[in-house]
This record gives C-alpha cells, structure tokens and sequence, in this order.
C-alpha cells in the first residue's frame, strides 16, 4: 500500500482551495489536485506491506502522545511554491494558524517511523496544501504573478484527528482512503 499521514481540510473548506485553484486555470502545465482531498501531509511513507500497517499505528500513537498536541485551530491560505519561483514544482496554500502545532506533530511522526525503518524527510516539513503540480515551465511566469500578487484566504476548520491514508493512482489522479485515524 502506498501510504501517508495526514490531516483532512474539511469538505467545507473544499470550495476556497477551488477557488484558490482557479486563481491559477489559466496557466499552461498544470496539474490540479481534487480540492476535495485537500490535505496536510504529515509524512509520505510510501509502499508499505499491509503486515507493518500494525507497527505504522503504535508508532504514531507513540509520536502523538510525545508531540503533546491537542485539538487545535488552524488556519489555511496565501499562495507559495516549492522549491522556488525560479523552479516551481509544487504550488500551494499555507497552514496559517496551527502550523506550530502540525510542526510538532510531524517531528514526533518523523522521529518515531524512522526509529521503524521509514527514511528520514531530506527537506524541512513546511505545512501546506498542495493545489497544483507543474508538469512543465509553460506557464511558469502566469504562476508567479499570481504567486506574487494573490492571498487568498481559503478558511479555518478545527483539527482534531491525523489519519493514516492509503493512496492509490489511477487514470484522473490518486484517489485517497483513511486506513486508521488517531484522536488528538
């Protein structure tokens, strides 16, 4: 199973990371995200035999507990990209409020699934969602204008869980299902 951690955005939310999105459906080499699986990811683990599903959840149940966090606030939006406007790969919106605490909780989730085998993040955990991939540098310079000109605010919602979840690709992008939730 290809699998990650994350934290859900809330159906609720699902129609300003549109609208975020369409800030940007004039851009040539883009591929768009399903605003209705928006989320944070916590930590990508990536292929995963099924029989160490089990150690995956007493590690983040271990992680959580040390993280300290309870359910918190959070915020999301403004525009970005990664890793640079120079060469963009990724752009999305940001955790406002509650970064902190997502912060936190990925360096526990980090700690704890590399002391199980998972390999370590070579890049610093920055809170985000994901709202497009750019396939090609086409609409590079249509992307950051609107990168360097828009803040939208896409919403607020209340975290109370992080979900282990299960991504599987398919012919119109990866389609996402929760294996396991963890109450904070």
């Amino acid at each position: 199973m290809r699998l990650f951690l994350a934290i859900d955005i809330p159906s609720s939310l699902s129609e300003g990371v549109a609208a975020a999105q369409s800030l940007l459906e004039d851009a040539d080499g883009l591929r768009f995200t399903d605003s209705e699986q928006a989320h944070v990811t916590l930590k990508f683990l990536g292929e995963t035999p099924s029989d160490r599903v089990p150690a995956v959840e007493d590690a983040v149940e271990t992680a959580i507990d040390d993280a300290g966090v309870d359910q918190f606030d959070a915020s999301v939006g403004g525009l970005g990209v990664f890793p640079s406007l120079d060469y963009i790969r990724v752009v999305w919106t940001g955790v406002e409020d509650g970064a902190d605490e997502m912060i936190r909780l990925h360096d526990a989730i980090e700690r704890e699934t590399t002391e199980i085998g998972f390999e370590a993040e070579s890049h610093d955990f920055s809170p985000h969602v994901t709202l497009a991939r750019m396939n090609d540098a086409r609409g590079k310079d249509y992307v950051r204008r609107v990168v360097e000109r828009e803040d939208p605010t896409i919403g607020s919602f209340r975290v109370r869980e992080v979900r282990l979840k299960k991504s599987e690709l398919g012919p119109d992008g990866p389609e996402y299902e929760t294996v396991s939730r963890f109450s904070l």
